[in-house]
């Protein structure tokens, strides 16, 4: 477009007046103008109408114009100026209006189409185990205790009826952090500390102590240095071995269903007296299973409370009891889910824990 319009008005008044000149350059912009973008919109207008532009070098012949006509000249030159100004910016309106519907069309979203699906979280597999074992317990009238990692040798082992020269210690390797605090190897210490402070004339005490404990454990498909652990205590009036196996019966039934048989065969454990290992079923048992059948998974210990650990807290062996028990939330999600490799749930393998995903959330 550069010089278009000079070259027509020196082609149609080449020795024209200023004001045919300029009305000649209006003519021009208004037959070119409808036909341009935006941007040959600017163009022009700077040919036209810029300080190097061709009515702004029309304008500065006035000082050739006489003196009793540059006034009227004036007058008329700068009123076409003006219009074609106008013209230039009501075109250039048009245009940008013209832009942003079609931005808009393009753009318009249809508000009855169902919305775009956002990726979530969920809840760790072994977080949603612990969390059912929680309810379980607190609908039975069981209280939840965290209490802290790094714990006293005192409470860890002592009040456990472990003393420092105790055997049983060798069957927890133990991360020390000076020779009196280390990092709990399990949460019986929240037990210990909660006998302290219970007051037995109201009731009996019912507890749960869930949380991550910490052994040097070989780093192997069952095994980690790091795991988490479930640990309960009831200890009250005439607390039975009967009142263990009614209560893991249930914490069972809750977690794999109904339909698995369950075993107690003695073990040993310092803090318990009798000891036992508790095995459930992986197969469903009924009537007709033959006992060669039944395929058992051992899935936790416990036993009733020692009576020297009742001792240590004040309490009366010979007027309360209690039981215990402590499981792993890893061993029982190992369990329910059949998944064979502990290490599967530190991995934050997305695709891994997808599978777990709750349907209610």
């Amino acid at each position: 477009m550069a010089n278009s319009l000079e070259n027509s008005l020196n082609e149609a008044v080449p020795n024209g007046t200023i004001i045919e000149k300029v009305n000649q350059v209006k003519t021009d912009v208004f037959d070119i103008a409808p036909g341009l973008s935006i941007k040959g919109l600017d163009e022009l207008r700077v040919e036209a109408l810029g300080k190097k532009g061709v009515i702004t070098s029309i304008l500065k012949s006035l000082k050739d114009v006489p003196a009793d006509q540059r006034k009227e000249v004036g007058a008329a030159a700068n009123l076409v100026r003006n219009e074609i100004e106008a013209l230039l910016d009501s075109r250039k309106s048009e245009l940008e209006i013209e832009e942003l519907n079609a931005q808009l069309e393009a753009e318009k979203l249809d508000v009855t189409r169902p919305g775009t699906q956002i990726k979530t979280g969920t809840k760790h597999v072994l977080q949603q185990i612990q969390d059912q074992i929680e309810d379980l317990f607190v609908s039975q009238g069981y209280q939840v205790v965290y209490g802290n990692e790094i714990e006293t040798d005192e409470y860890n082992f002592e009040r456990m009826n472990l003393p420092k020269d105790h055997p049983a210690r060798d069957m927890q390797d133990t991360f020390y952090i000076n020779p009196e605090l280390l990092l709990r190897t399990q949460t019986s210490a929240m037990q210990a500390r909660m006998m302290d402070v219970h007051d037995f004339e109201t009731g009996p005490l019912k507890m749960i102590s869930p949380g991550v404990v910490y052994r040097r454990d070989d780093d192997d498909a069952t095994h980690s240095h790091q795991f988490h652990q479930v640990e309960g205590l009831v200890v009250g009036k005439n607390v039975t071995m009967a009142d263990l196996k009614g209560t893991l019966l249930s914490l069972f039934e809750n977690l794999f269903g109904k339909g698995h048989a369950m075993r107690f065969r003695p073990s040993y454990f310092p803090f318990t007296e009798p000891s036992i290992e508790v095995d459930v079923s992986w197969n469903i048992v009924d009537d007709t299973t033959k006992p060669e059948d039944i395929k058992w998974i051992e899935v936790l210990g416990a036993g009733m409370v020692h009576p020297n650990v009742l001792s240590m807290s004040g309490i009366d062996p010979q007027k309360y009891s209690g039981f215990a028990f402590g499981l792993g939330p890893d061993r029982f999600a190992m369990i329910k889910y059949g998944i064979d490799d502990i290490r599967n749930f530190y991995l934050d393998d997305v695709r891994f824990l997808e599978q777990f995903r709750q349907v209610n959330e």
